[in-house]
């Protein structure tokens, strides 16, 4: 097989995106710098009430960044000492690590090995009288199996926080993820679907309570400024990164759709490729491919002999949680989570971000096929 010469393939390119929507970006910027609008303006607002239409919740509270809105949405839960909260184990630690700092302790959970999402059936046995929630993430942008989620949620008692951080606009069964649980958070990192040009957060939901305690937390403990209810963190997105959302919200359903055709794209020219493992969609999910994630026996080699050929790879996650130093305390073994412990040493993530030229695409379907087929 002979490759194309001269098309390298980066992991992402920010820079290309925003030359694409350029003088928007550009004016949202200005507009702000000449208002002095940069701490809960009318750029805030805007976006946070596009942004709760666009999912479809009654609220949206913004913050930070995706940690603290799940931080934020667990203190507000009313998570205390003691709570055991039920966690994926394959994900970012914001997800594990907000649970401890809300004051409650982490429980790890077992993945299914082919969405890489909470496996529902494995949550029954970690459930006990301390536990008060459970956080399913939908991981790489396809959504966790939230019926049988909520169904044991339900029947215990529990909340449920859905991590959405990874899936803007992912649907399952005809419902947008954020709007199944309790609530739901969202990181607006820059590399996310719906990306920040700095960080940034929010949390949505439909219930009205929730959605007030949480926008005072996050604001010093109050509403207004000087009238302090409570008492907070200060957490809050400021003008700049709301008005560019803003801008990107607008094109976030062309985004999506061009990562589906990305996705497809790779699916059909690589299906046949010998010791690959593609990413498979399950029924009811709308998957929103933040990540295109391949399994492959002896990913390092493969993910060495792509840097070779020009295609920048990376690794979503190489430690499962529960094997991180930080988790050491908890004593746990990889047969623990077996399904999780296979997937940390053989997962591998392509490129994939709409911008991709057609050139692109086929350098990496090409690349990944003849690095497949070449000795170790």
């Amino acid at each position: 097989m002979v490759l194309e010469q001269n098309v390298s393939v980066p992991f992402a390119d920010l820079h290309k995106q925003y030359l694409s929507i350029k003088p928007e970006i550009d004016a949202a910027i200005a507009d702000v710098i000449e208002n002095s609008a940069f701490i809960r303006s009318k750029h805030v607002e805007k976006f946070e009430d596009a942004f709760a239409r666009t999912i479809g919740a009654a609220h949206c509270v913004s913050c930070a960044h995706g940690t603290d809105a799940l931080y934020i949405a667990m203190v507000s839960l009313g998570v205390k000492p003691g709570d055991e909260v039920i966690v994926p184990a394959m994900s970012w630690i914001s997800t594990s690590e907000t649970v401890t700092q809300a004051g409650g302790r982490v429980v790890f959970c077992d993945i299914d090995p082919v969405t890489y999402t909470l496996d529902p059936n494995c949550l029954d046995e970690k459930i006990s009288s301390r536990t008060v929630g459970i956080i399913p993430v939908h991981l790489y942008g396809q959504p966790a199996d939230m019926d049988p989620i909520m169904a044991t949620a339900e029947k215990n008692g529990l909340w449920v926080l859905e991590d959405c951080a990874q899936a803007h606009l992912a649907q399952y069964k005809g419902r947008t993820v954020g709007t199944i649980g309790n609530a739901g958070t969202f990181s607006f990192y820059p590399g996310k679907n719906l990306g920040a040009m700095g960080d940034a957060g929010a949390i949505v939901t439909n219930d009205a309570a929730l959605a007030d305690h949480m926008a005072k937390f996050a604001r010093h403990g109050g509403l207004r400024k000087g009238e302090h209810e409570i008492e907070g963190i200060n957490s809050r997105m400021d003008g700049l990164q709301a008005a560019i959302l803003s801008v990107k919200l607008r094109h976030l359903p062309d985004w999506t759709k061009r990562r589906r055709e990305i996705a497809a794209s790779y699916c059909e020219r690589m299906a046949d490729i010998p010791g690959l493992i593609l990413p498979k969609v399950l029924p009811g999910r709308n998957h929103v491919w933040h990540l295109f994630v391949v399994r492959h026996e002896d990913r390092d080699a493969l993910a060495r002999k792509l840097k070779a050929e020009g295609v920048q790879t990376n690794i979503n996650y190489p430690s499962a949680l529960p094997f991180l130093a930080a988790y050491e305390y908890l004593g746990h073994f990889p047969e623990d989570f077996s399904n999780a412990f296979a997937c940390q040493s053989s997962i591998l993530s392509l490129p994939l971000f709409p911008e991709m030229s057609a050139a692109q695409i086929g350098r990496v379907a090409g690349a990944v096929e003849f690095s497949c087929g070449q000795p170790g």
